[in-house]
């Protein structure tokens, strides 16, 4: 923190609640206006304590590395040269020979994931003239609005549930702790409401506008450069829903016997069609590598690039082949859902994660006891929960089974809460409602 973080900041954050309170009623209703305003507020607040977690207590980490060496380097370039400053911003892997005095000093140059965080941080460096505090606050304002367009999309089918939703989507403390600050986590998380709010628009509400094609094809350019095992997982998911919500529109049994094995092969030819082309440009995420990827990783961030960020955990020997990773399958869903148990607490963040797990353990219990499990799959069953379990129960096992790590899986594993939350809420919600009818 520097002098300027306590004279911009507060600027910035003036500026946000006022344009905060302008657009509230555009885009609220009488049941979501009192979470608006809550939701931006914890977001911002995650922001900003992330940056006092890592200066005061890690004395460091990636999302000063973001700032520090990468974002505050191209301000610096701005102010000797806008030309220059323009070229880094834009730059790709390849070395600028005329531009070293700047590219040394940015650590994750050449690293076009990381430095796609770089690039957004510098965007908002603009604004900020290059306060750490107040482009995290930017941060949190874009996952803000992902997170309400991902509310919207439940919230105009299930309005009666609009609290317990709010809870799920903007008021789990991880998410709103590690889905806010300068993180690629923060801008995946955002994306990933914004692609289901636009594919929602596409697909269902059939407004074949312009924006919302557009809206889609950027989230799935950013994931893609971000972090593309998570379109491998989400792009899935998005097929089982529309498979599921075509298979609903069919009333008659016949033509659902006669028609839905088509239906399905051809969903599921699509969904390996999309997880290869993801795989197509980087051989890690290839389908014949994706085990071996897992390993490297595992291994990495638990003995290496992780070690210092919480307790190593294990699941059983991981060698690289898909048969050790599909064994663990089960493992691997379990602890990115429901660890770290309390006896396996180490520091007070993983006592919170603890908390929020045995939590989320519970709510999970009670919804399988209500549904009597067989439940989940009655033909009354909302398509937009298999999208919502599809998504999560495949994202927790590929973050379980990579990470290996619980100070990183609690970051890795932030954007499956809200899906597999508001499944658990809807379900639970219809359960009530067929006890009722019964």
């Amino acid at each position: 923190m520097e002098l300027r973080d306590f004279i911009v900041t507060p600027i910035v954050l003036i500026l946000v609640y006022l344009v905060a309170y302008w657009v509230r009623p555009k885009f609220t209703d009488i049941n979501t206006k009192r979470y608006f305003i809550p939701a931006l507020t914890v977001r911002i607040i995650g922001a900003i304590a992330v940056g006092f977690i890592y200066q005061f207590y890690y004395a460091g980490g990636d999302t000063f590395t973001y700032h520090t060496r990468g974002s505050a380097v191209i301000w610096d370039a701005f102010m000797d040269s806008p030309f220059d400053g323009f070229r880094l911003l834009f730059a790709g892997k390849e070395p600028i020979p005329e531009l070293y005095q700047y590219t040394k000093q940015i650590w994750f140059f050449g690293d076009l994931p990381s430095y796609f965080v770089v690039r957004i941080a510098a965007f908002f460096n603009l604004l900020t003239f290059k306060t750490y505090s107040a482009t995290a606050v930017l941060f949190a304002c874009f996952s803000f609005t992902g997170a309400w367009a991902l509310y919207q999309v439940f919230y105009r089918r299930f309005s009666n549930l609009h609290f317990l939703l709010a809870l799920a989507i903007f008021f789990v403390p991880s998410v709103f702790f590690w889905g806010s600050g300068i993180f690629k986590d923060t801008i995946t998380l955002a994306v990933l409401g914004w692609g289901t709010y636009a594919f929602d628009q596409i697909f269902f509400k059939r407004k074949f506008i312009t924006r919302n094609i557009l809206i889609m094809f950027l989230c799935f350019f950013i994931l893609f450069t971000v972090k593309k095992y998570i379109m491998l997982c989400f792009i899935p998911a998005l097929i089982i829903w529309l498979y599921a919500a075509n298979m609903e529109v069919i009333r008659s049994l016949v033509l659902k016997i006669l028609i839905g094995p088509m239906i399905f092969l051809a969903s599921g030819a699509l969904a390996y069609w999309a997880v290869v082309k993801v795989g197509e440009d980087d051989p890690k995420y290839a389908l014949e590598n994706i085990a071996q990827t897992a390993q490297i990783t595992a291994y990495d961030i638990a003995y290496w690039t992780g070690r210092s960020a919480g307790s190593t955990y294990t699941l059983g020997e991981l060698d690289g082949s898909f048969e050790s990773m599909v064994k663990l399958m089960p493992s691997a869903i379990n602890v990115s859902l429901f660890r770290p148990y309390f006896w396996e607490v180490k520091n007070p963040f993983m006592f919170l994660t603890a908390l929020e797990s045995f939590i989320i353990m519970l709510i999970t219990l009670l919804v399988l006891f209500r549904t009597r499990l067989i439940g989940v799959f009655k033909k009354s069953t909302p398509p937009i929960v298999f999208f919502c379990l599809a998504f999560s129960i495949v994202f927790a096992f590929a973050v379980g089974v990579s990470t290996f790590n619980f100070g990183t899986l609690m970051r890795y594993k932030i954007p499956l809460i809200p899906y597999y939350l508001s499944a658990l809420v809807i379900l639970y919600n219809y359960s009530k409602r067929e006890r009722k009818l019964a």
